[in-house]
């Protein structure tokens, strides 16, 4: 599904480059489920970003269903990613003006989903996350581990080939990590491509494979 050859970001500093990855070569294969660890700062949230296509600033091959992401435009991308990656930001990424229910909607209204079915999957999704009360509430309503459960929630909502998810459970407490976890892990085997950012060593282990990243390079 995706492979990244010689894949380089960095900021310029005065004549020389400030790296924050360097020369990463790496193979997720469809199906796959691979954890991401490594000190704050290592360049693991970046890296997640450049997969998700929202990272446009990097040098190397990139490669997504046999796509050449490198070469493609910014259109291009944006298409790829509406259509089939799902993405849990550490921050949650909201939209402020929408409320619950609308903000699980976005991901189906990319997909040409009816409004119908739509309307029916929202409230599937809101009963499976146990959020079905908080769905007129607006992101400012909502503590950190609600927003988190919503952002989650949307991430998964249509069924993207491919999860990222920058730190899924950070807000979360452990009954609810775990339940995410369980979703996640559910997903995968049902065939659907997991990335996961984490420190928790717990959370890092549904993983089939865990990819360590210090200082930019992979170890």
């Amino acid at each position: 599904m995706i492979k990244l050859v010689n894949l380089e970001k960095w900021y310029p500093i005065g004549p020389s480059k400030y790296f924050v990855l360097r020369r990463i070569n790496m193979e997720v294969k469809d199906g796959g489920f691979i954890t991401i660890m490594g000190p704050s700062g290592a360049g693991k949230s970046t890296l997640l970003s450049i997969l998700g296509m929202l990272d446009a600033s990097w040098s190397g091959e990139f490669y997504f269903l046999d796509e050449p992401v490198h070469r493609l435009n910014a259109k291009r991308r944006a298409e790829l990613n509406k259509k089939y990656i799902g993405f849990v930001f550490q921050q949650y990424h909201l939209l402020d003006n929408l409320t619950v229910a609308e903000n699980l909607d976005i991901p189906l209204s990319y997909r040409d989903v009816r409004a119908s079915e739509r309307e029916a999957i929202v409230a599937d999704t809101l009963d499976r996350f146990q959020i079905v009360g908080k769905k007129d509430l607006y992101p400012s309503q909502l503590s950190g581990g609600q927003q988190q459960l919503v952002a989650v929630a949307r991430a998964v909502i249509a069924n993207p080939k491919l999860i990222l998810a920058d730190e899924p459970t950070g807000s979360l407490h452990s009954s609810q990590g775990k339940m995410i976890m369980d979703l996640l892990k559910k997903l995968n085997d049902e065939g659907t491509t997991i990335i996961q950012v984490t420190h928790n060593e717990a959370w890092a282990a549904y993983g089939q494979h865990i990819i360590k990243i210090v200082d930019g390079w992979i170890s």
